[in-house]
């Protein structure tokens, strides 16, 4: 398991909202996720973080999951680069997903699932992606790499306090992936959603599947983000100091290529997550509830 938690501020645990207390000892959204990831099979956590925050997120979750599970850090930084380039001088963002996923290169040989450290994506996911990513590891790598993403229903991952941001995909009768178009400022209606642009409101179909950064990979994806990252650097040498190399849009590139495969797994299960702060009493509702109906004990996520 790849939790993608570079993104987390620097004031950690100190009212970032990705570590937000949810649970009733505590809890963060991430310790649900890696609870559900070991239950359905998955023993290795790998974290991606900055280096100026190793000491304080081995205090605050490290330590803890390195009780239940084998646990390794790599670290995200704007320096860390491909020989032959450097960081551009102005620029502060990060690189986006998909150098995240880069920084595991040397350390993860395994199939490997990636989620984001404050989404909430429910037990089936786990298991569906557990499934195809031991299926996916007794079969040789063909021309085209096989990887998975686990779909959700644009209905259940939208927040009630305002626009989100989402891959929303096409999928045929084989629930193969046929293009993702990352889609910003969706927004919750109240009888449906609608992408919003410059003030103009388009519908969209709340049963349209979407991605939430859920996706299964093989270490042979490594080798071809690399040369990707490459490419992009190239491109953004001359331009947006801000441009990201995002997971979705690459794959969606690799996809159009015909240089992947990807099935997409189902999960009826309700994301959740904390997008703006006031989302967070929706959250530890909905993990007081999950804790009622039996999914989870009181203490610890258990």
């Amino acid at each position: 398991l790849v939790i993608m938690a570079a993104g987390i501020g620097s004031r950690f645990g100190k009212g970032i909202k990705q570590l937000a207390p949810v649970g009733p000892s505590g809890e963060i959204i991430m310790e649900y996720s890696i609870h559900d990831a070991l239950e359905a099979g998955f023993n290795k956590v790998v974290f991606i973080i900055r280096r100026d925050l190793e000491e304080e997120f081995r205090r605050v979750i490290g330590d803890k999951i390195g009780k239940l599970a084998e646990v390794e850090y790599v670290f995200q930084e704007l320096d860390d680069l491909p020989e032959g380039f450097s960081k551009p001088e102005g620029r502060t963002k990060p690189w986006g997903t998909g150098q995240a996923i880069l920084c595991c290169k040397d350390l993860v040989k395994e199939p490997f699932l990636v989620i984001n450290a404050d989404d909430y994506y429910g037990k089936e996911a786990y298991r569906e992606a557990y499934s195809y990513l031991v299926e996916t590891g007794k079969n040789k790598a063909t021309e085209k790499l096989p990887i998975c993403m686990v779909g959700f229903k644009l209905k259940n991952t939208l927040s009630e306090n305002g626009g989100v941001t989402r891959g929303i995909c096409n999928v045929d009768e084989d629930r193969m992936l046929t293009s993702i178009v990352e889609t910003h400022n969706i927004v919750k209606k109240k009888n449906g959603a609608a992408v919003v642009t410059e003030g103009v409101e388009k519908d969209i179909d709340l049963e349209s599947e979407v991605s939430m950064n859920m996706w299964g990979l093989i270490p042979e994806f490594f080798d071809v983000l690399e040369e990707g990252f490459s490419e992009f650097l190239k491109d953004a040498e001359s331009g947006d100091l801000k441009a990201e190399y995002l997971l979705p849009t690459i794959i969606g590139n690799l996809l159009e290529n015909g240089k992947v495969t990807v099935k997409v797994l189902q999960s009826k299960d309700k994301w959740f997550g904390v997008t703006y702060k006031e989302d967070k009493d929706s959250v530890v509702n909905s993990i007081k509830e999950l804790i009622a109906q039996g999914h989870y004990q009181k203490k610890s996520g258990k």
